[in-house]
């Protein structure tokens, strides 16, 4: 099993106070009302097209962890993604807008999840009265970039912004040179954005997960334990629940799973370990990772923090204070991941009446036959 350090566990941890803005990520970052728009690279590049965006966990993990943070009525303006953009709406009131003209919207709230198809326009506004925070999502290690609508590219062009041909802001009003046409991305052809396939509302809605219709349920094998019984609440694919009636209701491959993880005060889930690297965010609350299994490792994280736990690495999760935990669980590939409890864990389930089924799910343990077969 592997180890860590406290050095090597602290420099995993990306406090809220660590993240960066970045003001000139994006080549409408000079448009009224966009121009207050401040893009962090939590974990990974993302899809900045800047060179002074700072990223504070580079490491690749299959993913790539960001957010953006804007004032009331500032807008990210329709742009394309190749990979899969999920946000997480922490605080505030967001408008998401989808179509070729952006014709399509719908609203979200602190809690709420939006997962928007690839190879479609997609912008959002905060349209709530404070300053909003959206965590993002992105899939894969290298994103690609991201390509604006045309009039988008076109209006840049006024004020000297460009994108070129590998994903850098041009910006001549800093001494950059106008790229040549073939060195920078042109704006797409209008037959190219009449024949991007439409999303219905109907389709964008069952990709929202509302804070109000989450499936919390015990999630592990530790829910007859003193202390045990963690809940899980599945959003994107296949996660770490151990509960077979647990399924998400977004099921396209995106590269990762996404769950809530949901403790009461007090409450611990593990300790455990996965193979895959797994992100955990701050919603609400403050908790306590113990990592090493006994090593005397542990980081205290608060809401709007970020923390990466290698894979193989056995950690347990404790709420601490008097208010209910939430934390967002990303884990790195589109599998079902199998999380491997402490044999005491395992033991003292088996002591309350429960096992683990041939397909890794919680079962009443009188059910479960012993079975083997000589080989």
């Amino acid at each position: 099993m592997a180890t860590m350090t406290q050095e090597q566990a602290d420099a995993r941890h990306v406090k809220r106070d660590d993240y960066v803005s970045c003001t000139v990520a994006f080549i409408d970052c000079k448009k009224p009302g966009s121009h207050l728009k401040e893009n962090y690279s939590i974990i990974g590049p993302g899809v900045t097209s800047s060179d002074e965006q700072i990223i504070n966990l580079p490491e690749a993990h299959g993913f790539n962890i960001g957010a953006a943070a804007m004032p009331n009525g500032i807008t990210n303006n329709l742009h394309i993604h190749f990979t899969a953009e999920v946000f997480i709406v922490q605080r505030g009131t967001w408008t998401f807008r989808w179509g070729s003209q952006g014709e399509n919207e719908v609203v979200g709230q602190a809690g709420d999840i939006v997962s928007v198809p690839t190879w479609i326009f997609r912008g959002f506004t905060n349209s709530g009265p404070d300053d909003g925070w959206l965590f993002t999502i992105l899939g894969g290690d290298n994103t690609g970039g991201v390509i604006f609508h045309p009039e988008i590219i076109r209006e840049a062009a006024d004020y000297g912004l460009y994108i070129s041909s590998d994903n850098r802001l041009i910006d001549t009003s800093r001494g950059d040179d106008v790229p040549t046409e073939d060195g920078r991305i042109p704006p797409m052809p209008d037959q190219d954005v009449a024949d991007l396939r439409e999303v219905s509302r109907e389709e964008m809605l069952s990709r929202v997960v509302a804070r109000d219709n989450r499936d919390f349920r015990p999630g592990f094998i530790d829910q007859a334990s003193p202390g045990g019984g963690a809940q899980i609440a599945p959003v994107i694919g296949y996660g770490i629940t151990q509960n077979r009636e647990h399924s998400a209701p977004i099921t396209n491959p995106h590269g990762f799973s996404t769950e809530w993880l949901r403790l009461q005060p007090g409450q611990s889930v593990g300790p455990f370990a996965i193979d895959d690297k797994m992100v955990l965010i701050g919603h609400e609350g403050r908790f306590r990772l113990e990592l090493a299994d006994g090593d005397d490792v542990s980081v205290d994280v608060d809401a709007w923090d970020t923390y990466s736990v290698p894979g193989g690495i056995m950690r347990s999760i404790t709420a601490l204070g008097d208010t209910p935990v939430e934390i967002l669980v990303v884990v790195s590939g589109d599998h079902r991941k199998r999380p491997t409890f402490a044999p005491a864990v395992i033991k003292a389930a088996q002591d309350a009446g429960l096992g683990l089924d041939a397909s890794g799910f919680v079962a009443k343990a009188s059910l479960l036959p012993v079975y083997g077969r000589a080989s």
